[in-house]
């Protein structure tokens, strides 16, 4: 593809050299800038295009600026192949036109290509892991593929989630349920007893080797291990080759439960253990052909299914709009009954619409030069909330993060495209919306211009009865307008401003021609956990890469708020977050999602990505323009789906023992995983990771077997990112292995999970003496 001015291409070839090396033409210090591979830079994007841009002044260096601003310019880009990434330190290209942007593909560091899914490829290297083949779990020694790893650095652990508090909603307030603020990232636990124990068994087999060796010279020195029934000891006694045989066997089973590092072996290249990736399933290649389109009492659809085309934007259904303002329907900006006070002709104040106040508003900025009249604006149609809202954020971005040519093209090009496409909104979204309601199984289609529309209105600030107060009819809604986004003084919400102006501008200068389904689940049965005869599914688990970077095709986890989106449009910053604002169509569920219940859960598929980052939490810094390649389903969607369940907050570790609170969590997991009448064989697998910890006070070792557990009950593999966390990845992976060569059932690992509570939690104050693993592996070995 030609390169548009302003813009560096760089091709890729999909070899093996180009997973592990530089893209010729970047220059080294990309790396430093990018940030690890475990935030959503460009080194963990898979099967995917990156538009490189430089910034805006490179672009408007074309429209003829002075020659001396030219040079300017020049100077700064005299790297031809350098990308500049928005930072709080450079300059800043969200506002930079796409239209001529070149792309790149990107590389593809942990995943395959899409078009080689499920194919199993031969392994390059010598080095040994035990994976699980197919169905029947055999073991056998298989050669770890280095060569589809993301780079070993990973420093960002996506675990937390914001919390959610039992009180209120109001609008007055510093935070609301939905958007109460992650603690800061609290350091995962190692289990100490659990390595301890493997240590008291395994003292000798640190001789393993020449122990072997002994034994097949013929002889065996009195200061050599015998192992017994009992364990390890000391013999002096000669031994028959039947007895060597028998002790070989007996030792090399203590040894596969002890890891690599308390084997004497070299761990530090480990970055993933299990099943290969290639061997599990992944849309669109496991899946079944999706039925026709249609509406129905349980799917509303809000295009004409009968006229979709690919590359084609969907038509709106149906051509005039209906209004339904009631308690079963988004209430929305343009209808008669959203009435507002308005001056009479007489000096007077009377009911009037107030979509025109909205429309005259918005209209009236089309000379905006300062983000003061964009207050003003908004002010205008919220009179009651003058005093309260705050617009601090979205005053500094304009005139501190933007620089005068950013912010001229941001008033006089961006914000005039979102202010027409939110004044579509009465020809675009002309079907009622309705609320995905608790205890309700429902779905919504709509297209992404129609989220698109909705979202600038969002970002307006038009929705009506939304700015939630005590006891309000959506107070057990998310919040939807943004002015939350635009208050306060916090760095992190310049850099949410980037990607969401990213976005906007995205979808002005080019309508996307998809469609996004929204779908409430609720459960009304569950599993009998302790009688399940289920075996646990296979398991790929590693340290490096993310869930939204390499789990294309397979289900992937939002580690849910109960309030869908939690933090996002105010301070939060964590795994839920970061994908709602890179994917912003996911923010339109929170318009007519109402909060979650322990049997329910949010599955969004076709959610398109618009920007990459680096960073998490306070470090989020947006990077650049990203362009979704991802295969759609003959409803013009996405193959990306996105399942958002929210774990229970713990606020006394030991709490999560109980066999109520696993129970809870295993049917949460479970709703999520579940979908009726598919079979296994058609079910992708689940990417997901430390659901629930950090600030929710999960404990890993835990959610991971309850995890594992749910999967497997769903006919589901697991792929678990630990998010640099090696200890964990060899932990949860030899747990895993362990239960498999012992026969467990899903209903056997329950009841274990029962045993362990009230045998070593029940009595506790705090934490018990015993960690979980260790209480497994001493009951099982016996």
């Amino acid at each position: 593809m030609s390169a548009g001015f302003g813009v560096d291409t760089v091709d890729e070839p999909r070899s093996k050299k180009s997973r592990i090396q530089e893209p010729q033409g970047v220059n080294e210090s990309s790396d430093r800038e990018r940030g690890s591979p475990g935030s959503r830079g460009p080194s963990s994007t898979v099967g995917n295009r990156v538009y490189k841009q430089r910034t805006l002044q490179s672009w408007l260096g074309h429209k003829r600026r002075e020659t001396n601003e030219i040079k300017r310019c020049n100077s700064k880009h005299s790297h031809s192949h350098t990308t500049v990434r928005m930072s709080s330190e450079g300059k800043t290209n969200v506002c930079e036109e796409s239209g001529k942007h070149s792309e790149t593909l990107n590389k593809d560091c942990n995943l395959n290509h899409p078009a080689d899914d499920n194919v199993q490829n031969s392994s390059p290297n010598g080095n040994n892991l035990i994976s699980f083949e197919e169905d029947n779990f055999d073991t056998k020694m298989t050669d770890p593929q280095t060569d589809d790893l993301t780079s070993p650095v990973c420093t960002n652990k996506q675990v937390e989630e914001n919390v959610v508090e039992d009180q209120e909603l109001f609008a007055d307030k510093q935070s609301s349920p939905e958007e109460r603020e992650s603690d800061p990232e609290i350091h995962m636990d190692v289990d100490d007893d659990l390595m301890a124990e493997i240590k008291d068994i395994s003292n000798p087999v640190k001789n393993f080797d020449s122990v072997l060796e002994e034994m097949d010279q013929g002889g065996c020195r009195e200061s050599h291990a015998h192992i017994s029934d009992e364990g390890l000891r000391d013999s002096d006694l000669p031994q028959s080759n039947e007895q060597k045989n028998k002790a070989t066997n007996r030792l090399a089973k203590v040894a596969s439960h002890i890891t690599a590092a308390d084997r004497g072996e070299d761990i530090s290249k480990e970055s993933w253990l299990g099943t290969p990736l290639e061997k599990l399933n992944r849309k669109p290649v496991c899946c079944m052909q999706e039925p026709s389109l249609r509406p129905s009492p349980d799917h509303t659809v809000t295009v004409k299914f009968d006229r979709l085309k690919e590359n084609t934007v969907p038509i709106p259904h149906p051509d005039d709009f209906i209004d339904r303002w009631d308690s079963l329907h988004v209430k929305m900006p343009y209808s008669p009954m959203n009435l507002y006070p308005v001056d009479d002709r007489n000096g007077g104040r009377i009911s009037g619409s107030r979509w025109k106040v909205i429309k005259n508003s918005l209209e009236n900025l089309l000379g905006i030069r300062h983000p003061h009249e964009l207050k003003e604006a908004i002010l205008s149609y919220n009179v009651s909330y003058a005093r309260k809202w705050d617009f601090t954020a979205l005053h500094d971005f304009c005139m501190k993060t933007l620089d005068e040519d950013e912010r001229t093209h941001f008033f006089k090009s961006i914000l005039h495209e979102m202010i027409a496409l939110t004044l579509k909104l009465p020809n675009l979204c002309t079907q009622p919306i309705p609320l995905l309601r608790k205890g309700k199984n429902h779905s919504i289609t709509m297209s992404q211009e129609q989220i698109s529309c909705l979202l600038a209105n969002a970002f307006f600030c038009t929705f009506p009865r939304r700015n939630a107060k005590k006891s309000s009819e959506y107070s057990t809604y998310p919040e939807i307008n943004f002015n939350r986004l635009f208050e306060g003084k916090s760095p992190r919400k310049a850099e949410k401003l980037k990607t969401l102006i990213c976005y906007f501008r995205r979808v002005t200068e080019k309508k996307p021609t998809g469609l996004v389904t929204f779908t409430r689940q609720c459960l009304e049965r569950f599993p009998d956990w302790d009688k399940s005869t289920k075996k646990l599914r296979r398991l790929h688990i590693t340290c490096e890469g993310t869930i939204e970077g390499n789990g294309h095709g397979m289900l992937q986890v939002d580690f849910a708020n109960r309030f869908v989106g939690g933090g996002v449009t105010s301070l939060g910053l964590v795994q839920e977050e970061i994908r709602f604002i890179i994917n912003p169509e996911l923010i339109a569920s929170r318009l007519f999602t109402e909060e979650l219940d322990p049997n329910e859960c949010l599955i969004i598929t076709g959610a398109e990505q618009y920007s990459e980052y680096t960073g998490y939490s306070e470090t989020y810094k947006w990077d650049r323009s990203h362009e979704d390649q991802t295969a759609r389903d003959s409803w013009q969607r996405l193959t990306t789906e996105i399942v958002a369940i929210d774990a229970f907050h713990f606020r006394n570790h030991i709490d999560q023992f109980s066999p109520d609170k696993i129970r809870r969590e295993l049917n949460k997991a479970y709703c999520g995983f579940f979908r009726e009448g598919i079979q296994p064989e058609n079910l992708s697998a689940v990417a997901t990771g430390n659901w629930g910890c950090g600030a929710f006070g999960g404990y890993n070792r835990l959610k991971a077997l309850i995890q594992l557990l749910a999967a497997a009950e769903t006919g589901r593999d697991v792929v678990y990112f630990t998010f640099g966390d090696k200890e964990l990845m060899r932990e949860v992976y030899n747990m895993h292995k362990f239960l498999i060569e012992k026969n467990q059932t899903v209903g056997d690992i329950y009841k274990l999970l029962v045993s362990y509570y009230h045998k070593e939690c029940k009595n506790c104050s705090s934490r018990p003496e015993m960690k979980l693993y260790t209480y497994i592996y001493n009951y099982l070995k016996h």
